[in-house]
């Protein structure tokens, strides 16, 4: 027995229909920006809302939203929780056999002023875990190091949320663009070069806006050259990698250019403000690491103390679990081996949902059925990729079975309520995505006429709030994004792009997103629904600005 999807309600116009699609979204935007309710409250409300929305006013049976439902939840369960699991454990193994404090004190030996480390270990290496693994990795991994390195759990999440812009769109081994492509049929190297001339101007520009906004414009004092070095080497590199190489490894060459750039930088001019002279700079670097911290917290001490200075093989051996996961990383997404790793994958066909739903035009060109297809690739994943550098830097620094399983039910009690979040966010994700509710919002969007390429931005940046995957919106909107693109006399290519690229800017509101890094630096409830306004102003900036930027390209310069 199959259901067909209907996009207008009730038998009103798009206007209401809207509204009436946005319900989920709007409960979760109040509950956590005015109500300031915890994300797993917020997430369970929405869920409420939306199981409301798909049997009443779309009408889906019963059985089947709850099939959607659960679907979403094992998506959350593996792969996205499967990631955080492993990437917390192995910070928490460097934590407890004394690592880290290692690692820190090479960190502060280089330099000093939190910013810098911001930019190192954030927006440099975060780009590089993004682009190898994705899927919450670098929000986790650099979240943690962060708060190791004196950061408050709130600047940390902050930092890594906005950081986490610049590479997303091409994130885990280009699999958004390769997707966008496969989901289209556009050729992959035009998109790839689009989706790279939209995101590269504003990774240029990500590092100075990054400390404007944690720390106002006193931030720039004494760092403007490094900022503008790291997102210029960032920018640059994933630009004429998009164009020229193809999406796959653009983030990683892109990372590691401005981790030598910045590097290179601190070797030969030194550290900035290495002695902090000034009692408002001082400030400012405190506000900068501590936001979010109560005046009666303990403040991170800015006075210049003595660093201690280990061997080099002291040091290698510290960074060595973050150099096994470098290399899984690497070694997981290597063509032949993925291959092989990927033979073990088991395909679920979700029972009461696989082929079910019948999506209908103008979504698609006809009546065609919506898969659903769980994909169980239990040695493919990124997250075992991460296990696996876990499991060998236990064995490397000799950690006592005993030891390692009280590590491990740490971080099980440490996840209990942040995996429940991602859980039922991702139920609402699948489920209006098979009830057809996203598919109105899409269509309201496609309505907006010439300014269209502004709202295919937007498109996007909705795809991605809701599913918290630059990929999974591509794959829900992309196809919509052309036939609009027809419609209206855009570019196929530019719409897609832009769907990407938007998508882009809402990864850092994402509830699965924030519940990543909340559940990585344990931030309290509180502070969640905090952490999620403040991101989401810089979120809607950050889409106006890509959005006029995609009609600029649109109507001036007629790219594509």
């Amino acid at each position: 027995m199959t259901w067909q999807q209907s996009y207008l309600l009730f038998g009103f116009g798009p206007g209401l229909s809207f509204f009436l699609a946005s319900l989920p979204i709007l409960t979760m935007l109040l509950l956590l920006g005015v109500f300031r309710k915890p994300a797993w409250i917020a997430g369970l409300s929405g869920l409420s809302v939306t199981l409301l929305l798909a049997t009443l006013a779309y009408r889906m049976p019963l059985g089947t939203s709850l099939s959607a439902v659960l679907y979403g939840a094992a998506f959350g369960l593996f792969p996205i929780s499967w990631i955080i699991f492993w990437a917390i454990t192995l910070f928490r193994i460097t934590v407890e056999t004394g690592q880290f404090e290692i690692i820190k004190n090479s960190i502060g030996r280089l330099t000093p002023d939190p910013r810098l480390q911001a930019l190192l270990i954030a927006f440099a290496f975060g780009g590089f875990l993004e682009g190898a693994a994705g899927f919450g990795t670098p929000v986790a991994i650099a979240s943690t190091m962060l708060v190791g390195l004196g950061f408050s759990a709130f600047s940390a999440c902050a930092i890594c949320l906005l950081a986490n812009t610049a590479p997303v769109a091409f994130g885990s081994i280009g699999i958004p663009i390769i997707t966008l492509a496969g989901t289209t049929g556009l050729p992959l190297d035009k998109l790839s070069a689009t989706v790279g001339a939209i995101c590269s101007p504003v990774a240029v520009l990500m590092p100075l806006y990054l400390l404007f906004a944690l720390g106002g414009s006193g931030s720039f004092t004494g760092i403007l050259a490094p900022a503008l070095i790291a997102g210029s080497v960032f920018g640059g590199v994933q630009y004429l990698a998009a164009a020229y190489l193809g999406p796959a490894l653009t983030d990683i060459l892109a990372a590691i250019a401005c981790m030598v750039a910045l590097v290179t930088y601190l070797k030969v001019f030194g550290a900035s403000d290495k002695a902090h002279p000034h009692v408002e700079h001082a400030a400012m670097l405190q506000r900068f690491a501590r936001r979010g911290v109560s005046e009666n917290s303990n403040e991170l001490s800015m006075e210049e103390k003595t660093i201690p200075e280990y061997p080099l093989r002291v040091v290698l051996k510290a960074w060595m679990p973050y150099g096994f996961l470098v290399l899984c990383v690497l070694f997981w997404g290597w063509g032949p081996i993925q291959k092989v790793l990927n033979d073990a994958t088991i395909v679920i066909r979700w029972p009461g949902l696989h082929d079910v739903v019948q999506r209908m035009p103008p979504i698609v060109p006809e009546e065609s059925p919506y898969h659903a297809l769980f994909t169980l690739n239990w040695l493919g994943a990124p997250g075992t990729a991460c296990m696996v550098a876990t499991l060998l830097s236990v064995l490397a620094l000799r950690m006592s079975p005993a030891r390692f399983g009280r590590v491990l039910l740490a971080v099980v009690h440490q996840l209990l309520l942040p995996t429940s979040t991602v859980m039922s966010v991702l139920g609402i994700a699948f489920l209006m995505n098979y009830c057809g509710a996203t598919a109105t919002l899409g269509l309201a969007f496609a309505a907006t006429g010439v300014v269209f390429p502004f709202f295919s931005v937007l498109l996007g940046w909705v795809g991605v709030f809701l599913t918290g995957s630059d990929t999974s919106a591509n794959a829900l909107f992309g196809n919509l994004q052309v036939v609009t693109a027809g419609r209206l006399g855009f570019s196929s290519i530019l719409m897609a792009s832009a769907n990407s690229s938007g998508g882009v800017m809402g990864k850092m509101i994402s509830l699965q997103t924030i519940a990543i890094a909340a559940g990585a630096t344990g931030l309290t409830p509180g502070d969640q629904a905090k952490l999620f306004r403040f991101t989401l102003r810089h979120s809607i900036v950050l889409a106006s600005v890509t959005g006029c930027l995609v009609l600029l390209y649109a109507y001036v310069f007629r790219l594509n």
